[in-house]
C-alpha cells in the first residue's frame, strides 16, 4: 500500500477530502505541531480542528506501521521459500494488523509444540492424508502402521494417529479464515462471566460480579474496568463463554469436504482439539485484550474531556485570595496571594481537635483578611474541610457590615503532590512542603490552567479507573489535552512559569527554562521577535510558538493577540485599507465593514495575500484583542454561609458545580461535605447515551435532591427539577 492508498483509506474513514488528508500529513511530516496546524494552516487543511488532525496523525502512524510489518513478514516468509503469489496478494491487501498477524501465523517461528514434535517423528504425511480426505476404503490401522518407529518414539498406531491429529489441529488453528470466523462469533455471541474466587469476609465493591454474565458485545467500558480490577485484586475469576458447538460446526463446514473419508472422525477430533486447546484460549485472550483496549480508550477519552473542561475553568482575576488547606492534628495552613499569584504571607492555625484553638484561629484569619484586604477565601475540600468552612462562614457573618467577603470550596486533588514536587521547591525554596499546598489551592482559583499544569494530570481527580488503564496511552492523551488547553488560551510570556511554557506549541522543557533564564537576565519581553534571541529558539520553534505567546503592554499591540507574526503585514494592510488607527477601538468597526463574499472579498484576499480563514481569525482577534476565551464561561459559585448534609431535604432545589463526569452520571458539589450523584437516568427527560453530552466538569447546574443517606454519606440528585 503506497501513501496515495493510505490517504484514500483515511479520507474514506473520516469522510474528508483527499487534499485535506494529504496536506495535513505533509504538515505533520514537516514537524508542525497539531495546535499550530489547527490554528494557522486552515487554508491547507480545509479548517480541520485539532481532534480531526490527531485522528489523521494516529491513522497514518498505524498504516505506516502496518506497511513496515508487512515488509518484515513478506521477507520472513520468502526466506522460508513459502511465499506464493496468492499469499503475497492477501498480505499486501490487508488493512488491519490483526488480519496480517493471522496470515503470518502458519509461518511464524514457533516454540516446540506437539505438532512440531509430531513432524519430527515423521508424521506429516499421515496428517496430510487426514486433511486431504482422499482415502475412502481400507483400514486406518494398516495405513498408520507404516509410521510406527521405535527410534522416533512412535510405539503404535494410536500414537501415530494422535501425532497426526496434533499436526492437523495446528494447521486449523493457524488458519486465518477460521480464526476470523471464531473471533467474530465470540464477539457477537459470547458471554463474559465472572465468579467470586473466595467469599471475602467483608463486603467489597465487586459484589454485583460474584455471579455475573453479560454479552461481550454490550459490556460497557466502566464495567470492563471494574471486572479487570476485581480480577487483578484476586477477588474475581473471569471466563469467556462462547457458542462452542456452533463454532466447531462452522469449522467442520470449512474443512470436511468428503464425509466418506476414512479419516473423517480423526479430522473431527482434530477440529475439536484445535478449538479447545489452541484457538479458544488464544481468542479469549484477544477478546479480553480488545475489551480492555476499548475500555481504556473510552476511560481515557472521558478523563481527557473532564481534564480539558477543568483546565479551561474561568480565572477569578483581580482578587486577593486566601487559601486554606484544612487539617485536624497538623492544623490548617493559611496563605494569602495577590492578584498576580504572588505569595504575601502565611500561617498555621489550629481551630479543630485536638488543639481546639478556635478563637485564636478566627482572629488570625481576620487579621490577614484585614491586612491584605482579602476578597475570597478558598478552602480545600479534604480532611476538616467542612469544619473549616463553618469557622470561615461564622467569620464572614461577623464582618459582613465591614467588608464584602466570600468563600468557596476548591477541589484540592493534587495539591499535596504539587507541594512535594521539584516545581514547588523551586517556586518556594524557603517554605515547608506543608505550606505550599494552600498556595496552590488559592492559585487554582486565581488561574486554574496556570496552576494545574504543574501537577501530574492523573492526580487532579477527574478520572475513573485512571490507574488501571494503559498508562502510556493515558499520559500521551492527557499531555495532548494540556497542550491543547494551554495553546487555546495563550500564555503571557512575561509571567508564565516553565510548567506552563513547556506546553506551548514548539517549546520544550529545555526551551521553556531558557525563556525564563533570558527573562531573569534581560528583563521582560517587549515584542515577539525578541524570542529569537533566546538560546535554543530557532526559526521552526519561533514559527510554531510565537502565535500562542502573549505580550501585554509591548511594542506592538498585535503581540497580545492570537494573530501570528507571519500575518502582521496582512493585518497592517487591512487596518490601513479601512483607516483604523487603534485596534482596541476599531476592531468591531472593521468586523462590520468587511465584505462577506463576492468579488470584493476575493480582491481583498488577493491584495492581502491570505485566505478567508486567516482573514476571519485576524478580524476576530482585532475585534477582541487580548481576549481570554475562558471569560465566556460561568464563574464559580461563591458562598457566605454553610449548608450541612443534615440540612438537606428531599425535593430541595440547589445550584451545584459539576466536579467529575463518569459513564453512569456526574458528581456535583452542592456545598455539603459529600458530592451528590446525578445518575445518567436523572439527567434529562429523554434517553441520555453519554453524560458528557449533557454536562461538563465546571458546569454550574440546578439540581433537585432525590435521596439522602446520612449513614453512607450518599446524596442522590436529579437535573429534572420540574
Amino acid at each position: 500500500m503506497n501513501e496515495v492508498d493510505m490517504i484514500s483509506l483515511i479520507a474514506d474513514a473520516f469522510n474528508l477530502k483527499h487534499i485535506q488528508i494529504s496536506h495535513t500529513i505533509e504538515l505533520l511530516d514537516e514537524g508542525n505541531t497539531v495546535p499550530f496546524i489547527a490554528r494557522y494552516r486552515k487554508e491547507k487543511t480545509g479548517s480541520l480542528d485539532e481532534n480531526q488532525i490527531r485522528d489523521i496523525e494516529d491513522r497514518i502512524k498505524y498504516l505506516r506501521a502496518l506497511e513496515d510489518r508487512k515488509k518484515t513478514i513478506l521477507s520472513s516468509i520468502e526466506e522460508q521459500g513459502k511465499l506464493t503469489a496468492e499469499l503475497k496478494a492477501k498480505i499486501e491487501k490487508t488493512v488491519r494488523m490483526q488480519e496480517l498477524e493471522d496470515l503470518y501465523l502458519p509461518y511464524k517461528p514457533k516454540k516446540r509444540t506437539r505438532a512440531t514434535i509430531a513432524k519430527e517423528k515423521g508424521l506429516q504425511p499421515l496428517a496430510e492424508m487426514i486433511l486431504k480426505q482422499d482415502i475412502t476404503s481400507g483400514h486406518i490401522e494398516e495405513i498408520a502402521n507404516d509410521y510406527i518407529n521405535g527410534e522416533k518414539e512412535v510405539a503404535d498406531t494410536t500414537e501415530a494417529l494422535q501425532g497426526a491429529r496434533d499436526i492437523v489441529a495446528e494447521v486449523i488453528s493457524d488458519d486465518a479464515e477460521i480464526r476470523k470466523i471464531i473471533r467474530k462469533m465470540t464477539f457477537e455471541e459470547g458471554l463474559l462471566e465472572t465468579d467470586v474466587k473466595a467469599q471475602p469476609e467483608d463486603r467489597t465493591v465487586y459484589e454485583m460480579y460474584y455471579e455475573f454474565h453479560e454479552p461481550i458485545s454490550s459490556l460497557p467500558p466502566h464495567r470492563i474496568l471494574a471486572i479487570n480490577r476485581g480480577e487483578t485484586e484476586g477477588i474475581l475469576k473471569v471466563t469467556i463463554d462462547a457458542p462452542v458447538e456452533k463454532m466447531i460446526h462452522a469449522t467442520e463446514s470449512q474443512y470436511i469436504k468428503n464425509p466418506q473419508s476414512l479419516f473423517t472422525d480423526h479430522l473431527k477430533a482434530a477440529i475439536k482439539d484445535a478449538y479447545n486447546r489452541l484457538i479458544a484460549p488464544s481468542i479469549a485472550r484477544e477478546v479480553r485484550n480488545a475489551l480492555t483496549e476499548k475500555a481504556d480508550e473510552h476511560a481515557i477519552s472521558v478523563f481527557a474531556t473532564n481534564l480539558k473542561n477543568l483546565l479551561l475553568q474561568p480565572p477569578v482575576s483581580g482578587k486577593i485570595i486566601m487559601g486554606i488547606d484544612p487539617g485536624f492534628r497538623t492544623g490548617c495552613k493559611v496563605a494569602v496571594i495577590d492578584q498576580t499569584g504572588k505569595y504575601l504571607e502565611g500561617d498555621t492555625i489550629y481551630p479543630h481537635p485536638p488543639q481546639n484553638q478556635y478563637f485564636e484561629a478566627k482572629t488570625t484569619i481576620r487579621g490577614l483578611t484585614e491586612k491584605y484586604n482579602v476578597d475570597i477565601i478558598a478552602i480545600g475540600n479534604g480532611t476538616a474541610s467542612r469544619e473549616t468552612e463553618q469557622m470561615v462562614a461564622e467569620l464572614i457573618n461577623e464582618i459582613k457590615p465591614e467588608k464584602k467577603l466570600a468563600y468557596i470550596i476548591v477541589n484540592e486533588a493534587g495539591a499535596s503532590v504539587y507541594s512535594a514536587s521539584k516545581v514547588a521547591q523551586q517556586e518556594f525554596p524557603d517554605l515547608e512542603a506543608s505550606m505550599r499546598g494552600n498556595i496552590s489551592i488559592a492559585r487554582r482559583l486565581l488561574d486554574p490552567l496556570a496552576e494545574l499544569v504543574k501537577i501530574d494530570p492523573k492526580s487532579i481527580g477527574v478520572g475513573l479507573y485512571q490507574h488501571d488503564v494503559n498508562q502510556k496511552l493515558l499520559a500521551q492523551s492527557l499531555n495532548q489535552v494540556v497542550e491543547s488547553a494551554v495553546n487555546m488560551v495563550g500564555v503571557d510570556i512575561n509571567t508564565a512559569s516553565p510548567s506552563l511554557l513547556k506546553y506551548v506549541s514548539g517549546l520544550t522543557s529545555r526551551t521553556a527554562t531558557a525563556i525564563i533564564q533570558y527573562r531573569d537576565a534581560v528583563g521582560r519581553f517587549s515584542n515577539r521577535q525578541e524570542l529569537k534571541k533566546v538560546p535554543g529558539i530557532g526559526a521552526m520553534a519561533f514559527q510554531q510558538s510565537a502565535g500562542f505567546l502573549r505580550i501585554t503592554d509591548g511594542d506592538n499591540p498585535l503581540d497580545n493577540t492570537a494573530i501570528h507574526p507571519e500575518s502582521y503585514d496582512a493585518t497592517e494592510k487591512l487596518l490601513q485599507k479601512f483607516k483604523i488607527q487603534d485596534i482596541h477601538s476599531g476592531g468591531q468597526q472593521l468586523k462590520m465593514q468587511l465584505p462577506q463574499s463576492g468579488g470584493t472579498l476575493n480582491q481583498l484576499l488577493q491584495d492581502l495575500g491570505i485566505g478567508k480563514p486567516t482573514l476571519d481569525d485576524i478580524v476576530e482577534n482585532l475585534a477582541k484583542p487580548g481576549r481570554d476565551p475562558r471569560e465566556a464561561l460561568p464563574g464559580p459559585i461563591l458562598k457566605s454561609d454553610v449548608l450541612k448534609m443534615e440540612d438537606l431535604k428531599e425535593g430541595m432545589v440547589l445550584k451545584g458545580t459539576v466536579r467529575n463526569v463518569v459513564d453512569f452520571g456526574a458528581f456535583v458539589d452542592i456545598g455539603v461535605k459529600q458530592d451528590g450523584l446525578v445518575h445518567i437516568s436523572k439527567m434529562a427527560k429523554k434517553f441520555v447515551k453519554n453524560p458528557l453530552n449533557i454536562v461538563a466538569v465546571g458546569d454550574v447546574i440546578e439540581v433537585k435532591v432525590t435521596s439522602i443517606d446520612l449513614q453512607r454519606g450518599r446524596i442522590g440528585l436529579s437535573m429534572i427539577v420540574e
